[in-house]
C-alpha cells in the first residue's frame, strides 16, 4: 500500500496538473463544440480508457523501455499528433453538416466511432506515458509492497480525478455549443473552431512532446 503521506501528496499534485487545461482537455472541448454533449462525454471515457492502457503498460515494464529509448517515445508522440491532426481536419470539413444533423436530431458520429477515436488519442498521449513512467515512481515506496500495484493504484486515482475534471469541461463546452446551435451560421463556425482547435492540439503535441 502507498504510504498515506505520499498518497496525499500525489493527489494534490494530480489535481494541480489536471485542472490546468492541456491537450486532453482541449481535445474534449473541441469534440464538445463540434459534436455536442453526448459525444464529448463519450470522448472523455474513450480518452480515459486509452490512458488506462498506458498506465497498465507502464506499470508492467513499458516505462523502463521508454525511459531509455527516445526513439520509442518519439514514435508514439508523433503517431498521436498525426491522428489528432487527422481528426481536426475531418471535423473542420464536416462543420456545415452539423446544423443539418442537429435539426434531424441525429448524432453526426456514432458513439462507438467517437469512443474509438478518443481511445486512440488517449493511448498515444505522450504526457500520460511521461507522467506515469517518470512521476509515479516518486510517490511509491518499495518497502510498502509491490511497485506494480502501487503504480496501478496511483494511476487509477489520477484517472478518476481526470475523468471528473474532463467531464466538467465537456459539459461546460457543450452548454456553450447549445447557444451557438440556435443559428446555423454560428453552429458551422463553432464546428470549424472545434476542428481548428484539434488540429492545433496535434501540432502542439508534435512540437512539445510532453504536453497534455
Amino acid at each position: 500500500m502507498v504510504p498515506t503521506a505520499d498518497l496525499l501528496a500525489f493527489v494534490a499534485a494530480s489535481i494541480l496538473l489536471i485542472v490546468i487545461p492541456g491537450p486532453g482537455v482541449l481535445f474534449t472541448v473541441g469534440r464538445a463544440l463540434a459534436l455536442g454533449r453526448r459525444a464529448a462525454l463519450v470522448s472523455v471515457l474513450g480518452h480515459s480508457a486509452g490512458v488506462l492502457v498506458e498506465l497498465i503498460l507502464i506499470a508492467f515494464g513499458l516505462g523502463t523501455l521508454l525511459a531509455v529509448s527516445a526513439v520509442a517515445l518519439t514514435v508514439i508522440k508523433f503517431a498521436g499528433a498525426l491522428y489528432l491532426v487527422y481528426l481536426g481536419i475531418q471535423t473542420f470539413r464536416d462543420r456545415k453538416s452539423l446544423s443539418e444533423a442537429l435539426s434531424a436530431r441525429v448524432e453526426p458520429a456514432s458513439g462507438k466511432r467517437v469512443f474509438r477515436q478518443s481511445f486512440i488519442v488517449g493511448v498515444t498521449n505522450p504526457k500520460g506515458i511521461v507522467f506515469f513512467s517518470a512521476v509515479l515512481p516518486h510517490f511509491a515506496d518499495p518497502r510498502a509492497g509491490s511497485l506494480q500495484l502501487q503504480f496501478l493504484l496511483l494511476g487509477s486515482i489520477f484517472l478518476a480525478i481526470a475523468l471528473v475534471s474532463d467531464s466538467v469541461y465537456a459539459l461546460t463546452a457543450a452548454a456553450a455549443r447549445n447557444w451557438f446551435a440556435k443559428s446555423p451560421r454560428r453552429l458551422s463556425a463553432v464546428g470549424g473552431a472545434g476542428g481548428v482547435l484539434i488540429v492545433g492540439l496535434g501540432a502542439s503535441v508534435a512540437l512539445s512532446g510532453t504536453s497534455d
